[in-house]
């Protein structure tokens, strides 16, 4: 039986099955949802979302592969004039790509806990969507003048998203614009009952049909279960990707939790 070809940001070691190490992650995720190029990959989770809103032969395994809060993931220059989430109506703002994850739950949280829409920002990106027939809201502009880190340090933006690896690599030296952002992520998480997540996994349906108890061993393997926290994590997720405009229709839930509680549990 020929080995499932796995993409997981993390190395797995687990016979019969082949992990390509692709570096850096988030470009296999384009080359999943557009070409379904490999068997099991992991993906971020407005992809999932906008894939599945797309039809992309998809299924669902719920395994949570990276998560956290993003308060401090919205950022801007240290020692510069003192900006606050409310000083960002009207400006622009760097995000890698709109659909971005991060992206995702910063625009929630902006619009949760400060009245801000997404619409009230012009989000300057630097790479398209990974979901080829999705079409940006007219309040999304690209820019080829480098990554965001460097949008940011010319001024092209007065904030940038930065993703925690990114803090650590462009968004080194940068600051949060949210006050206290480690206690008001934690609020967040006590207040919904969740961490945010921002990677999942999803296999081609045909792999899933031809082979399936391969799949669910390695399921199993990434301890893939479905729980009411990711149920809701799901609910709100997809409520934030309408009002983003990621999704132009809310995506039935109750079949993707039907998908997942019978082939994984």
């Amino acid at each position: 039986m020929k080995p499932l070809t796995v993409v997981l940001g993390s190395r797995k070691d687990l016979p019969g099955f082949e992990f390509p190490q692709i570096k850096p992650l988030y470009p296999a995720f384009a080359r999943m949802v557009r070409n379904l190029e490999f068997d099991v990959c992991e993906l971020a989770l407005a992809t999932y979302l906008q894939a599945r809103a797309a039809g992309v032969p998809i299924t669902l395994i719920p395994a949570v592969m990276v998560g956290g809060t993003h308060h401090r993931s919205l950022t801007r220059l240290p020692g510069g004039p003192e900006l606050t989430p409310g000083d960002l109506v009207g400006k622009r703002i760097g995000v890698r790509s709109y659909s971005q994850t991060t992206g995702l739950w910063v625009r929630g949280i902006l619009s949760e806990e400060y009245g801000i829409a997404a619409s009230d920002v012009t989000w300057v990106t630097t790479e398209e969507p990974h979901v080829a027939r999705y079409e940006e809201p007219a309040w999304v502009t690209r820019s080829s003048a480098g990554r965001v880190g460097d949008l940011l340090h010319r001024g092209d933006v007065a904030a940038a998203v930065l993703g925690p690896r990114a803090i650590g690599g462009q968004g080194e030296g940068l600051v949060p614009v949210i006050p206290e952002a480690e206690t008001a992520g934690r609020a967040w998480v006590d207040r919904h009952g969740f961490v945010p997540v921002n990677h999942v996994v999803v296999v081609r349906d045909d792999v899933l049909r031809a082979v399936p108890d391969q799949v669910r061993e390695l399921a199993a393997a990434l301890g893939a279960a479905w729980s009411e926290q990711l149920g809701a994590c799901l609910d709100l997720a997809a409520r934030y990707a309408l009002e983003q405009e990621l999704l132009r229709e809310p995506l039935d839930l109750d079949v993707i939790e039907k998908e997942a509680t019978r082939l994984w549990s």
